[in-house]
C-alpha cells in the first residue's frame, strides 16, 4: 500500500509539473502538453489502496474524475494511462479521452467526469456478476459532493433491492468544488445515506490507510460471499485545487494548511517504522516510485499523437455530411406533411 500511495504521489507531482509548462503566467487551458483539465489527488492515496488492495483483476472499479490515484491502486498500466493523459496514440483510449475518461479493461477499470456516473455501471457490474453466479466484486468511487445525486442514490436502491456484491467509496475532502459540503449536503457523515436503502453504512473517520483497508475487508468480503452492498465513507483531504489552475480564492489559508498537515503517506510511514520497517526500505520503496514514475512519464512524451484521420474510428455516430466521400449506404424517405 505504501508503494502506491507513494507512487500516486509522485505521479500527480509530475503531473502537475508537467501540465503547467506553457500555460503561465497568463493561464491557458489549452497550451503546454497536456491540454484541458487536470484534476489531482493527492492527500486522497489511502481511500484508494485502503480499497484496492482488496481487489482481484476480475473485480470492477469505476472512479470519478479525479482518478489516477485509484488507477494505480487497481493496476492500471502505468505507461499507457499516462500516454492517454498526454494525448498519445498508445493511451488506454488512444488519446482521445484524456485523464477523466480512462478505461483499462485488462483490469475492470474506467473513470468520468460526470458526477457519479460511475455508480450505475458498477451497479451493473455487480448485478452481472451476481447473475454469473461469480465471486467477483464492483466497487464506485466517488466525491462527498456527488452523495445528493440522483444516480447516487438510484444505486444504492438498486444495489438493496438486488443485494448486489458492490461497495461505494465515498471520498470526503471536504469541499465540493469550490462549495464546503455543509453548504450542499444536509448529513455530515455520508454513510448516513445508506440508513435509508437498508444496507450497513462506515465512516472512517482519518485517512489512515490501515484504518481503511480494515473497514474495506468487511466490506468487500460481505460482498464477495453475497451479502449485500456496503456504503463506505474515507475522511481525505485536498492537497491541491479542484483543478490545475484553480487560484482557490474561496478557500482560507488555515484550511489548506491544515490538508497540508494531515498526511496520510506520513501516517503509513510512521506506523511501518513502528513494526520494524528500517528507512533505508521506505527510501528503496520511495526511489524505485520515483524511477517508474519517471519511466511511464518519458515513455508518453515519445509516443506519437493521433493521425487526425482516425477521429471518427471507435464511435457510435456515422461522420457528419461531408466528412468522408464514400456514400451512404441506405436512402432517406421523403417526408412530407404532418409526418
Amino acid at each position: 500500500m505504501y508503494a502506491d500511495m507513494v507512487t500516486a504521489r509522485r505521479y500527480e507531482e509530475r503531473l502537475q509539473e508537467e501540465y503547467l509548462e506553457g500555460k503561465q503566467p497568463a493561464f491557458d487551458i489549452s497550451a503546454g502538453p497536456i491540454p484541458g483539465e487536470l484534476h489531482l489527488a493527492a492527500g486522497q492515496e489511502a481511500a484508494a489502496v485502503g480499497v484496492c488492495h482488496h481487489l482481484r483483476p476480475s473485480d470492477t472499479v469505476t472512479a470519478p474524475h479525479r482518478p489516477h490515484h485509484v488507477a494505480i491502486a487497481k493496476g492500471v498500466d502505468l505507461k499507457r494511462m499516462t500516454a492517454e493523459i498526454f494525448g498519445r496514440e498508445t493511451g488506454l483510449g488512444k488519446g482521445k479521452g484524456g485523464h477523466m475518461h480512462l478505461f483499462d479493461p485488462d483490469v475492470n477499470f474506467a473513470c468520468s467526469g460526470i458526477i457519479a456516473q460511475g455508480c450505475p455501471p458498477a451497479a451493473g457490474a455487480a448485478l452481472a456478476a451476481k447473475k454469473r453466479n461469480e465471486d467477483a466484486v464492483a466497487v464506485a468511487f466517488l466525491g462527498e459532493g456527488a452523495i445528493d445525486q440522483g444516480g447516487f442514490l438510484e444505486s444504492l436502491n438498486f444495489a438493496s433491492v438486488h443485494d448486489l456484491p458492490v461497495v461505494f467509496v465515498v471520498e470526503d475532502n471536504d469541499w465540493a468544488i469550490s462549495m464546503p459540503k455543509e453548504r450542499v449536503t444536509d448529513v455530515e457523515d455520508g454513510s448516513k445515506r445508506a440508513d435509508g436503502f437498508d444496507m450497513p453504512g462506515v465512516r472512517v473517520d482519518v485517512d489512515d490507510a490501515v484504518a481503511v483497508y480494515e473497514a474495506a475487508g468487511e466490506a468487500v468480503g460481505r460482498a464477495r460471499d453475497r451479502n449485500g452492498p456496503t456504503l463506505l465513507e474515507v475522511q481525505v483531504h485536498r492537497r491541491m485545487g479542484h483543478f490545475m489552475g484553480d487560484p482557490q480564492t474561496y478557500r482560507s489559508d488555515a484550511d489548506e494548511e491544515a490538508a497540508l498537515a494531515r498526511d496520510s503517506i506520513e501516517r503509513l510511514e510512521r506506523e511501518l517504522r513502528d513494526r520494524g520497517v528500517d528507512d533505508a526500505e521506505l527510501d528503496e520503496v520511495r526511489e524505485h516510485a520515483e524511477a517508474r514514475v519517471e519511466e511511464a512519464i518519458s515513455w508518453a512524451k515519445e509516443q506519437p499523437h493521433p493521425d487526425p484521420e482516425a477521429a471518427h474510428d471507435d464511435v457510435f455516430v456515422n461522420p457528419a455530411s461531408g466528412v468522408t466521400d464514400s456514400e451512404p449506404d441506405f436512402e432517406l424517405a421523403e417526408v412530407s406533411g404532418d409526418e
